[in-house]
């Protein structure tokens, strides 16, 4: 699964749903891949302390697979922006959607509700 920043923000605020998903996907084995847009996204919140931004990044490093936004993605992101008018974030995470041939976990559904294609789950 392609996972987006906002569930990977509210895993770390403590979020119980979210919390007993990410719960059943490691106890699955599913290849959870975090964008390296995402991963940008959450070490940005100014809130963080330099203690916490490790803590996270430690946390990010050994429950995630890092796909970086590449060649091959920025491509694939361009097309997307260019057909669905998306932020460049999310285009990104939608593109690498695409290339890992998985669906996009999200709490954000009308960012990637419009693309043709893409499988969207949204965690309420």
């Amino acid at each position: 699964m392609t996972i987006d920043a906002n569930i990977v923000i509210d895993l770390l605020n403590g979020d119980l749903l979210i919390a007993q998903a990410f719960k059943t996907w490691r106890a699955s084995e599913l290849a959870l891949f975090l964008p390296t847009i995402a991963e940008t996204e959450v070490l940005s919140l100014s809130k963080l302390t330099p203690i916490e931004r490790k803590t996270i990044e430690k946390f990010i490093e050994e429950n995630f697979i890092s796909i970086p936004f590449d060649r091959s993605i920025a491509r694939i992101a361009a097309s997307i922006r260019r057909d669905y008018h998306l932020k460049l974030p999310d285009a990104a995470i939608a593109a690498t959607a695409f290339y890992t041939r998985t669906p996009i976990v999200t709490r954000n559904v009308k960012d990637f509700r419009r693309i043709t294609n893409l499988e969207v789950i949204n965690i309420k």
